[in-house]
């Protein structure tokens, strides 16, 4: 494999890709790459074992612990939420159900509309970051809010969704969203080193996030981001963590096999090629991934079923994973030859 470390290796220096890369087939490592700054003022580079955030790529956590809490029998797909959260949404229709909520179809306001917002640093102008701790500090920002479309119409990408599915998961386990998904996520997949992390109170071997500016000028997004992620994003994993992850969810550890077959299924159509099952991103049926971008902050992760390849690209700055996964994905298309990859979005 030492013309895909080399061809990724000439792109992370050409286009100053700070991060890591990761690719594995089967039980073979066949790429293991750090690239860049995990503290730009320090000079302390990226390793393979450093932290990064991985802002809405953890959705996909949230939608393995609601699947688990419906494993138990504690709630349904087809649960209304309005029977968990009687007057805290006033303007939502009463039949949005946990399904449309994982779909993102549910047609509730959202608090960060990507079909009306593109700057994310905005919402904080008015909301200190620092004071978004737990689920119910974003309530105020889209619960009394209407609904942009009846429930099940179509497909549109919604945060506030996964708030309620993390305030859900706290009613139904009396813990956390944090400590839920470390206890029963983590620990079982064997990711010792993941963890819904304090900005202020980052452990050692984290990435700090960095936002470009013109002139050569950058900062850290200390201010551009909630101060601890939850439910909807924030989280933060290493390359080999999120590759553990990964073989746990195909290996049954987290969920059973119906429920396993349930998240990767194409619940809804989000364009031409591409839909959506619970938390995951399908390409189907060559491609499963998960993805995230927040200010500071860019994330890709895939599992190719044909091929059984899974990958992993973190990155601390708010650009350049996706270059990178198209890289990889060009490279086994040329080296394989098979209309497959070809297919890929």
């Amino acid at each position: 494999m030492n013309e895909l470390h080399n061809m990724i290796k000439e792109h992370a220096e050409t286009e100053h890709f700070s991060g890591t890369v990761l690719v594995k087939r089967d039980s073979e490592s066949l790429l293991e790459s750090a690239f860049g700054f995990a503290d730009r003022s320090e000079g302390r580079k990226n390793t393979l074992h450093t932290r990064f955030g991985i802002a809405s790529g953890c959705k996909l956590f949230t939608a393995v612990a609601i699947c688990q809490l419906i494993e138990k029998g504690e709630v349904s797909y087809h649960s209304p939420i309005k029977e968990y959260f009687e007057g805290t949404f006033p303007h939502f229709d009463g039949c949005v159900t946990i399904h449309q909520l994982l779909t993102h179809t549910s047609g509730i306001p959202d608090y960060f509309d990507e079909e009306v917002m593109d700057d994310f640093e905005e919402l904080w102008k008015q909301t200190p970051t620092y004071l978004m701790r737990k689920g119910e500090d974003f309530l105020p920002l889209f619960q009394n809010g209407h609904m942009k479309f009846s429930p099940g119409e179509r497909f549109h990408y919604n945060n506030a969704g996964y708030i309620i599915l993390g305030l859900m998961i706290e009613k139904l386990s009396g813990m956390t969203v944090q400590e839920y998904i470390n206890k029963y996520i983590f620990e079982p997949a064997n990711m010792n080193t993941s963890g819904y992390f304090r900005l202020d109170r980052l452990p050692e071997n984290t990435a700090y996030g960095y936002i470009d500016e013109p002139g050569r000028s950058w900062r850290t997004n200390m201010y551009s981001i909630p101060i601890q992620g939850g439910a909807d994003g924030g989280a933060y994993v290493t390359g080999p963590d999120m590759l553990s992850f990964w073989e746990a969810l195909l290996k049954n550890k987290l969920l059973d096999e119906e429920s396993t077959r349930l998240i990767s299924e194409p619940h809804v159509r989000v364009k031409e090629g591409v839909n959506y099952g619970y938390g995951m991103w399908l390409n189907l049926p060559h491609k499963h991934h998960v993805m995230g971008y927040d200010p500071g902050v860019n994330f890709h992760s895939a599992y190719y079923p044909e091929e059984n390849i899974k990958t992993v690209i973190l990155s601390n700055e708010s650009s350049g994973a996706f270059a990178v996964m198209k890289l990889i994905e060009s490279y086994f298309k040329r080296k394989k030859g098979e209309p497959q990859w070809a297919l890929l979005k």
